[in-house]
């Protein structure tokens, strides 16, 4: 059984979905649509995304089970190990999971990130520096990019 709960921030309203220990969902959303039941997890997910927000974490260390494609699960292994304040290419991504040409699928899979910022998918840009799409919007992506290097090089 999922549990929701909800995190009002600067990005936005937050809606935070746990199942047993493990947190499965993290996005971005316009209302609360389920009541709210806080837990465990989804206490420990509210503070680190605070403390992560105010630039005092850079790190997360919240249990979370990956869903999704088998493709969409190598995507995420991969994209959370982009070290806080660096990026990573969509290609670099393809190439690290052994698919070099799967470029596009990499997005797709970024798209579908079901853990947003914890999965760190606004850590990865275009090849010539650019950002291009994101779930939160290219404005939150920079933002998040920016928070955690102020002096990041990014072609708007």
């Amino acid at each position: 059984m999922s549990n929701y709960d909800y995190l009002e921030t600067t990005l936005g309203l937050m809606e935070i979905i746990c199942e047993d220990e493990s947190l499965i969902g993290l996005k971005l959303v316009s209302e609360k649509i389920h009541r709210e039941c806080e837990n465990k997890t989804s206490k420990k997910v509210k503070s680190q995304i605070k403390e992560y927000l105010n630039g005092s974490r850079k790190t997360f260390n919240i249990p979370i089970k990956l869903t999704g494609t088998d493709f969409q699960k190598k995507v995420y292994e991969e994209t959370l190990k982009i070290p806080y304040g660096s990026t990573k290419t969509y290609g670099g991504i393809a190439s690290s999971i052994g698919n070099p040409k799967s470029m596009r699928s990499v997005g797709m899979a970024l798209g579908k990130n079901p853990i947003w910022i914890i999965i760190p998918c606004h850590r990865v840009i275009g090849k010539d520096k650019k950002l291009t799409g994101f779930a939160g919007g290219i404005d939150k992506k920079l933002s998040l990019l920016k928070l955690e290097n102020p002096e990041i090089e990014i072609k708007e």
